[in-house]
């Protein structure tokens, strides 16, 4: 378990610049140590993807959309009060795992379909969803979500180039 102040000097930044990623994430803040390690890897990824140029709004609605979906496949029946990034920080299946809440999909990102054991087609047994509303709202959510995670890649990847020549100018200084 961490302090704000502790993930805040890991991070290089300070607390207060946490206290408003925390404020526009709407996410729950703690006393003392009381930050687990998965709330410090999605602190982290946060502040990773604001230094590599994404804007804040767009994190803000990626974010959104992935607790959408989470809620929608009942990935918040655990009753935690971090259940949204609990799976932040996990390693295995990495091609499979949202970009910030980092939860695992079943298949790799980006897809058209999600697998987890659900079958999202109209055959599917009725118990499953309340309805095909229900189903519709999943799939709409996805794919709200692939097109806004293909921009950030696609954002990422342009970046790329000038990381890399500034780090090589950065390494060349006296």
């Amino acid at each position: 378990m961490h302090t704000l102040a502790e993930i805040a000097t890991a991070l290089n930044r300070s607390p207060q610049f946490l206290r408003g990623v925390q404020a526009r994430f709407a996410l729950p803040t703690f006393e003392g140590a009381g930050y687990s390690a998965a709330y410090f890897a999605l602190l982290r990824t946060i502040v990773y993807l604001r230094a590599l140029n994404i804007s804040d709004d767009a994190l803000r609605d990626l974010w959104t959309l992935e607790k959408k979906l989470l809620q929608l496949l009942h990935a918040d029946s655990t009753g935690s009060p971090t259940w949204f990034l609990d799976s932040c920080g996990a390693t295995a299946n990495p091609k499979h795992r949202l970009l910030l809440s980092n939860y695992d999909l079943g298949v790799e990102v980006p897809a058209k379909a999600l697998q987890l054991g659900l079958n999202f087609s109209k055959d599917s047994i009725s118990g499953l969803f309340a309805g095909s509303e229900k189903r519709e709202d999943t799939l709409r959510v996805l794919g709200d979500y692939l097109k806004l995670y293909s921009r950030i890649r696609a954002d990422l990847a342009t970046q790329d180039p000038l990381l890399r020549e500034a780090m090589q100018w950065a390494s060349q200084l006296p």
